[in-house]
């Protein structure tokens, strides 16, 4: 054999070598994924200070000697976790408002139980949310409350700012929400009233099942989890990004039911007669006119958002009474607009200057 084919042979060998040491190194990474749990969500150190049904308040514990006057009060869709608001310290919405002298608390949701399947928007928007803001009134010593809402959670903020003008609420802050439910896509087809049976489904089951949530919102992009299960693999030595995959992971699956007359109020009333988008939604007698909001208001909607896109969250500042009102596209998807690196350097920075100045 001459050199050049004994050369040729090591090169392999030396290649064949590398690649085997990459599978075996891979295949630990994947015992070791399989075989522990995932990254510890919802750190930031926080103390549950009023309870009603599914609802639960918390407040964060400061963490800055100076604190803006005006509090803050996070509320979450009622079909996820609130832990997306605090993932891991560092990619924490939570935790960097804190830092910035904000008091922060947070609406989160539980299940709903069977026997609460009768409960319906007026119960989220005229019980929970104005009893929760009482709450954080005393709790804190204000008058003024700012709320913060994500998706269907800034729906729900968004109805009780139409149907509590000179309330005690300071500023509206919505991110992606959903004001035109005509226009969200392949929930609307799903949706279609001749052929879905919202009264049956919702009549059979009470509560729907979380299962059936987390279902429709995967078969938006059907081969996402796929392909992105498919690059967890490629990467599976890249401990950032296989940590970063199973937060978010972890926060997609951690899904809801959802209380039956909610479900049907969301499908007749939003998605099938757009009574939001109208400003004929009643509740408890109030109108829930989005022209009736007249606090200073921001909503954060994201350039690339497959479950709430721009058609369908456009309309809420250019409907909105507020002489002082913001709307801001920014890069980024329905959760990593939220949080997550892209967050941090994009949609927080926006926010805090923006609410600084009208939190004192």
């Amino acid at each position: 054999m001459n050199d050049r084919a004994a050369s040729a042979d090591l090169d392999l060998a030396g290649r064949i070598s590398a690649e085997l040491d990459r599978a075996i190194r891979r295949y630990r990474k994947g015992i070791e994924y399989v075989s522990t749990k995932g990254p510890a969500v919802g750190l930031t150190p926080k103390d549950r200070i009023w309870r009603r049904g599914t609802a639960n308040l918390y407040r964060y514990r400061p963490m800055s000697d100076e604190v803006y006057r005006v509090p803050v009060l996070l509320v979450m869709a009622t079909t996820n976790r609130g832990y997306i608001f605090d993932l891991v310290p560092g990619q924490s919405l939570a935790e960097f408002l804190l830092r910035r002298g904000y008091d922060v608390y947070l609406l989160d949701w539980e299940a709903p139980r069977p026997e609460e399947k009768s409960l319906r928007l007026e119960d989220y928007t005229q019980v929970f949310i104005p009893e929760a803001i009482d709450r954080v009134m005393q709790d804190c010593g204000e008058s003024e409350v700012s709320l913060i809402g994500y998706c269907m959670g800034g729906v729900l903020s968004t109805i009780y700012a139409a149907t509590h003008v000179g309330g005690p609420l300071k500023n509206l802050i919505c991110f992606t929400t959903p004001i035109d439910f005509a226009n969200m896509g392949q929930f609307n087809t799903w949706a279609d009233r001749r052929y879905f049976d919202v009264d049956r489904l919702v009549d059979t089951l009470g509560n729907v099942p979380a299962e059936l949530i987390f279902t429709s919102f995967e078969m938006l992009r059907p081969a996402t989890r796929a392909a992105t299960q498919a690059q967890v693999w490629e990467n599976m030595w890249n401990d950032e990004f296989v940590k970063s995959y199973r937060m978010f992971d972890k926060w997609a699956s951690d899904t809801l039911p959802l209380a039956g007359e909610y479900f049907r109020q969301i499908v007749k009333e939003l998605m099938w007669e757009g009574r939001l988008l109208r400003g004929d939604l009643e509740l408890q007698g109030r109108r829930a006119d989005i022209r009736n909001i007249n606090v200073p208001l921001l909503h954060a909607v994201a350039e690339h958002d497959h479950i709430v896109p721009y058609d369908c969250a456009r309309h809420l500042v250019a409907m909105a009474g507020s002489t002082d009102k913001e709307e801001v596209v920014l890069k980024g998807g329905h959760v990593s607009v939220v949080a997550g690196g892209n967050a941090v350097r994009r949609l927080w920075p926006k926010l805090d200057s923006w609410l600084g100045g009208r939190s004192l």
